[in-house]
């Protein structure tokens, strides 16, 4: 009887053996080497360097909270665009906490400067906690402030924000957007204007 069992189970264990062997190291193996071949730069995690140093990844938002920077969208994860705190709040739409946090989202853009309708994007946080990206509404409305603490004509910025936004796949798949860390860096190496 003890041999029936080992006799059936020599080809379950070497079954699991195999699969395992195929399913988690060669097959893993070889999407990555396909991966390194026909897209290094996604694959090893589309970082933004300067020089050598890394400074962001155009993947995952970062917190700039300065009145010369755009802001990105609000992050629940974690203390703030914690990638190993991915996560949206879980408030549901009937949420005080919710209703709470979006009025002092509201509040602190009507204190730096945004009129009209604060867009949605700036009063909410995304469901990852790690959107790198803005809406054109968000970056536009916050174009006032940023110019008045980079002393740059508005127009200027307005611009630059409009040659940033990101259309659709194919035209068909997503929403229009810019990439916050993109738009920063950009903004950063604009000199200000002087005289008058």
């Amino acid at each position: 009887m003890l041999s029936d069992i080992r006799s059936a189970l020599r080809p379950a264990f070497a079954l699991l053996l195999l699969l395992s062997l195929l399913t988690g190291i060669l097959y893993p193996l070889a999407i990555t080497g396909v991966a390194q071949l026909a897209m290094p730069y996604q694959a090893n995690g589309s970082l933004v360097r300067d020089g050598d140093r890394v400074v962001g990844s155009t993947l995952i938002g970062q917190a700039f909270t300065g009145a010369n920077y755009f802001h990105g969208r609000p992050s629940t994860a974690g203390e703030g665009y914690d990638a190993s705190a991915s996560s949206g709040s879980n408030f549901g739409p009937t949420s005080a906490a919710l209703e709470t946090a979006i009025g002092e989202r509201v509040a602190a853009a009507r204190a730096e400067g945004v009129t009209g309708p604060v867009p949605a994007d700036l009063a909410t946080a995304s469901g990852s906690g790690l959107d790198p990206h803005i809406s054109p509404a968000t970056a536009l409305a916050q174009v006032r402030r940023v110019a008045a603490a980079r002393r740059l004509p508005e127009a200027r910025l307005r611009a630059l924000v409009e040659r940033n936004v990101e259309h659709p796949a194919l035209g068909l798949f997503g929403e229009p957007r810019i990439n916050v860390l993109a738009l920063n860096r950009q903004v950063a190496r604009l000199a200000p204007q002087t005289g008058r």
